[in-house]
């Protein structure tokens, strides 16, 4: 009985097992022929019992789930009432002297079984009748199993929530505000708080995300100090345990603060500096109190000096004001402790380093764009030093010169950081370790950079590949020779041996199967030159008072490989869109062959996208003329394979809907492909996959990209947009930032850390 309630529930704790398989048992044999029938029978209710204690054991609460537990339990029943001699009429008959002493309760708060020996009135697990029954079950082993099922129903809650966006840099709904779930979040640290380990420990991590599961009892551990890149393929989860972890989903101790850098800053009339400095709400309300309570002992001294000193008021005033006193002092301490004299000044220096001027700290934050409000939330959370920093690809949002800055800035970050990130150059100047997710687990690979975790992967790979197949064949062999003398009276003996040795093998688990992508652009015809050219081209946007660009000469061959670098706001996007024709210069010559196709890669392309259609339907609503399935073949030659090319797109990932903007831009057919920051939300197989394609393209490339191993992969000159200038670059993207590194250290100085 014991071995079927495990092959009908795989999961369930021994303990629990053997109690029910005994209850059953017992409650069995407790039957006389003279009793009032009409009494509720003792094997009912032990069946009920039953039944509802396995249901709550499986985690599993669905009808069929809960229907065939039943049925297992009413052959249990039938079996024990044939064995016991009990007919289908006795069964409903109740003892004649040995009743429950009580009823027994089974209650379920969160669906989970608070058996016999745990409910109210503290029944032993088998007093069932007048007298005691010596329990053949350990009290503290079913206890424990209890906490068991209560763990594992708390988990399934868990992957059961659907995880909304984390708005820590922002506000999280509509009427709590930032410094509210700042605080909530993050409660002050006190001196016993800030003794405690930071190490993060954390066992069974369980996440789901829309009915698909993200993570399944999983450790998660992060050491105080190190800096994580978390790798893994696109829409495996990876920004989905960030919000987890932000939200505190995940049993994160709560004297270890979180930031989460997802979100934009909302815009408003606060300057941009100020809006750094308030995002530290501990010391903006420890300062607020300072001056409330320096008030506060004004008017008491004001006060004070109009009583007598005998006068019982007096006293009173003195013993509040000494209370103010202390905990003014106490805020000082504090405050002298964050270094808050040193704040703004620190505060500049991230927003220099991210590509503010000194005079645009003080515009107003809504003055800027989506892009550069994502910087300022960077710089809150760098500002704020959190002990557990949780970055989404931030490398997305900055250019060259502040990822620079970022990846030096980060290589000292005296606490706990966590990166998304498939910028292969950045992982290796910031990780320390690397997680990669998959399989809804996390693999650690500690103390290297992402080549050696690339190369650690692969070798672990083959390894298991190369266990698991001689293993298969050993087997075949081992069963080949069973089968083949199982019945042989001369080989009966080795064919047992054989049975043996093959019952003791290790089960190895199938190795996963090789993730790979691939992109592939389909082929042009040949164009003879001139291709496209710009010569002496300006340009100004309208009312401005200068020209953005002005004397830019390029020239766009079918064998080009142009990269174009730059800060954020020099032009590069405005160049691209010259010469795609989107804007036309204020003055220069832009012309190109008669014949020619350009096709664009935005960086904003999904705003392009339908995400209330399928990438099927989406590209024949957009490029007609093929069938579903011609679509469907197009499609997986840029990894959208399978059912994922018939959901909505706004099922899919970030990396998934580049994928579909990739593939229709293919569609087209063009003779030059222009491409706006085209590595942007790519895992990393997807972006060798462009590279190579990129290269094995019979047309021409123009891109603008923040990716060093994406333009050192594909480009075969660099040009940089800055000053208003656009120019050919003697060097690779190496040779660049050791340039801007220069700059920085010319005129500011290396950019160090204020604490």
């Amino acid at each position: 009985m014991e071995a079927e309630i495990r092959n009908q529930i795989p999961s369930i704790d021994p303990t629990v097992s053997e109690y029910a398989s005994g209850y059953l048992n017992h409650a069995s044999t407790r039957y006389t022929t003279d009793a009032d029938t009409d009494a509720p029978s003792p094997l009912d209710d032990a069946a009920r019992t039953i039944t509802a204690l396995l249901v709550s054991a499986s985690g599993d609460f669905t009808d069929q789930s809960s229907t065939s537990i039943r049925n297992l339990v009413d052959r249990f029943i039938t079996r024990l009432n044939a064995a016991n001699g009990v007919d289908g009429e006795r069964r409903q008959m109740a003892p004649k002297t040995r009743k429950l002493e009580q009823v027994i309760q089974v209650g379920s708060q969160r669906n989970v079984s608070s058996t016999l020996g745990l409910t109210a009135g503290n029944v032993d697990l088998e007093a069932v009748s007048s007298r005691k029954v010596e329990s053949r079950v350990d009290r503290k082993k079913l206890e424990k199993a209890e906490r068991k099922i209560a763990a594992k129903q708390d988990r399934k809650v868990m992957r059961n929530v659907q995880y909304e966006a984390s708005r820590l840099l922002d506000q999280p709904n509509e009427t709590e505000s930032y410094e509210e779930f700042f605080m909530k979040v993050n409660p002050l640290q006190l001196g016993a708080d800030q003794a405690k380990s930071k190490d993060i420990k954390v066992e069974g991590v369980d996440v789901s995300i829309s009915g698909k599961r993200i993570l399944s009892d999983t450790p998660l551990t992060l050491a105080f100090g190190r800096r994580y890149g978390l790798v893994g393929q696109n829409g495996i989860g990876k920004s989905t345990l960030l919000r987890a972890l932000s939200r505190r989903e995940v049993a994160i101790p709560t004297h270890i603060s979180i930031l989460h850098v997802e979100q934009e800053i909302t815009g408003d009339e606060t300057l941009a500096l100020q809006a750094v400095l308030d995002a530290d709400v501990w010391r903006k309300h420890l300062l607020n109190e300072q001056e409330k309570i320096t008030k506060q002992l004004s008017e008491l001294e004001a006060e004070r000096s109009l009583l007598a000193d005998t006068s019982g008021d007096a006293e009173k005033l003195d013993r509040h004001r000494e209370g103010l006193d202390t905990t003014l002092s106490d805020i000082h301490a504090k405050l002298s402790e964050m270094e808050s004299d040193k704040a703004e000044s620190r505060a500049a220096s991230i927003l220099a380093g991210l590509g503010f001027s000194e005079e645009r700290q003080h515009f107003a934050t809504k003055t800027f764009s989506g892009g550069w409000r994502m910087r300022l939330a960077l710089a809150r959370a760098l500002f704020c030093e959190p002990d557990l920093l949780l970055l989404d690809e931030p490398s997305n949002m900055l250019d060259v010169p502040s990822i620079t800055f970022l990846s030096v800035y980060l290589q000292s970050y005296p606490s706990t950081v966590l990166v998304v990130s498939h910028d292969r150059a950045f992982l290796n100047e910031v990780a320390t370790d690397i997680i990669h997710q998959h399989s809804e687990r996390l693999d650690y690979y500690k103390g290297g950079n992402f080549d050696s975790f690339y190369a650690t992967k692969e070798e672990r790979r083959k390894t298991a590949k190369r266990e698991y197949e001689n293993q298969m064949a050993q087997r075949a062999h081992l069963q080949s020779f069973i089968d083949k003398f199982r019945y042989n009276a001369a080989k009966s003996s080795e064919a047992q041996s054989r049975i043996k040795k093959l019952e003791k093998m290790p089960v190895l688990e199938a190795p996963e199967a090789e993730y790979s992508v691939h992109f592939r652009f389909p082929d042009v015809e040949k164009l003879s030159p001139p291709i496209i050219q710009m010569s002496n081209v300006a340009f100004a946007y309208p009312g401005a008072n200068s020209p953005l660009l002005k004397d830019i000469d390029l020239d766009v061959q079918l064998d080009s490989r142009i990269g174009i670098v730059g800060p954020n706001g020099a032009g590069k996007t405005t160049v691209l869109k010259l010469l795609i024709g989107a804007l036309q210069p204020t003055s220069g010559l832009i012309s190109s062959h008669a014949r020619l196709r350009k096709g664009y890669f935005a960086q904003h392309h999904v705003d392009a996208l339908d995400m209330n259609a399928s990438p099927v339907t989406f590209m024949s609503k957009n490029y007609p003329g093929k069938s579903d399935e011609e679509y469907r073949r197009h499609l997986g030659a840029f990894g959208i394979t399978g059912t994922t090319a018939l959901q909505k797109m706004d099922l899919l990932s970030g990396g998934q809907k580049s994928r579909v903007a990739f593939a229709c831009l293919g569609l087209t057919n063009p003779h030059i492909l222009v491409l706006d920051e085209p590595s942007n939300h790519l895992d990393i197989e997807a972006m060798d996959a462009l590279s190579k394609a990129l290269r094995e393209f019979q047309g021409g490339v123009l891109m603008v990209s923040h990716d060093v191993t994406m333009l050192q992969s594909v480009c075969t000159s660099l040009w940089v947009c800055e000053s208003g200038h656009v120019e050919k670059f003697n060097g690779d993207v190496a040779a660049y930032k050791r340039r801007i590194q220069a700059q920085a250290d010319q005129t500011s100085g290396v950019v160090q850390r204020q604490v």
